[in-house]
């Protein structure tokens, strides 16, 4: 089945499914099996600590695909210090990399860079607010990330069933759908609704090329969606991870109000990290959204998006025959 949107034109690729930065798991072996199997991998610049560690990412990724990847670069100055911003935006314009995805803050300041290296920016957002901002300062593409979101779902509450229309009616570039989206439901529903692609990250997590812990897919598979917590909000950072003793600890903290020094001792990307590769669900905190409720094994990324792609085909020829009956 061929899935065409100005999405895939823009960027070569033969379906608009894109796995999304997310900090340690976005490493070449996964960005690659996604760009494989048609959709858009994305690695993350924040994990690497020096220029050459990113160089090297990219160019591992490169021996793994020959097709179109990405590289997430957050703007937030907690994540990534203002000086590797700058040089994270250099490294991926002098090795060529095909698209960005940037978060956290607007992209303003390197937009022109980017876009003179012939490099196509996403932006992701969780409001539409943003998205139009984004929009005004270059952005090819914007990805929009509802409620229901792993990771930083923003302030508003506000569902990914709203927020895609609402994004699609406000700006004139693509809009890009995250948030809840696992399965061929999701996807057609996203384009149902005016995106011209979808962003995942749970589902990815939960697939053999993620170096993420088997414990941690393990407990994705017996979870359900109610099983994750925001946390963060003390300190209007809202972050969606699963509901786990680490979770706890931080809501409590927040309760009292803990300053964000004291919060990173618990929730400090080195601590989640050791915890994550380890096995450990106690640990330290992970970010998932909601549609773990929808993922039910492990299985190969090709696998994934085989049966996305399939199971939207049938949906659409299930669609189109009761609009005939009519």
């Amino acid at each position: 089945m061929a899935i065409r949107t100005r999405l895939t034109e823009m960027l070569g690729i033969e379906y608009p499914i894109i796995q999304g930065g997310m900090q340690w798991l976005s490493r070449a072996e996964l960005a690659a099996a996604v760009s494989n199997a048609g959709g858009l991998g994305i690695i993350t610049a924040a994990t690497h600590r020096t220029r050459e560690d990113l160089r090297n990412e990219i160019r591992k990724t490169r021996e793994l695909t020959d097709r179109p990847f990405g590289v997430n670069i957050s703007m937030l100055p907690e994540v990534t210090p203002q000086d590797m911003t700058q040089v994270y935006v250099e490294t991926v314009i002098e090795e060529r990399v095909p698209v960005v995805e940037t978060s956290g803050r607007s992209p303003e300041p390197f937009a022109r860079y980017l876009k003179e290296a012939g490099i196509k920016l996403l932006h992701k957002v969780p409001a539409v607010r943003f998205a139009k901002k984004a929009e005004s300062v270059g952005a090819d593409a914007v990805i929009i990330v509802g409620f229901e979101c792993g990771g930083h779902p923003g302030m508003d509450d506000v569902t990914t069933l709203i927020l895609v229309p609402r994004a699609v009616d406000e700006v004139s570039i693509p809009v890009i759908a995250g948030g809840g989206i696992a399965d061929a439901r999701g996807f057609v529903a996203a384009l149902a609704l005016g995106a011209e692609g979808v962003v995942m990250g749970t589902r990815f997590v939960a697939t053999t090329e993620c170096i993420a812990h088997p414990n941690f897919k393990d407990w994705m598979v017996r979870h359900k969606e109610t099983d994750t917590v925001l946390i963060l909000r003390s300190i209007r950072n809202a972050l969606r991870v699963m509901r786990n003793a680490a979770a706890e600890k931080v809501l409590a903290m927040e309760e009292r109000g803990a300053p964000l020094e004291e919060l990173l001792t618990v929730v400090g990307g080195q601590v989640g990290l050791k915890a994550l590769l380890e096995g450990d669900l106690e640990g330290g905190t992970f970010a998932v959204g909601q549609a773990i409720g929808l993922i039910h094994d492990v299985k190969p990324v090709a696998e994934v998006i085989r049966e996305m792609v399939e199971g939207a085909e049938r949906i659409l020829s299930r669609l189109q025959g009761a609009l005939g009956k009519q």
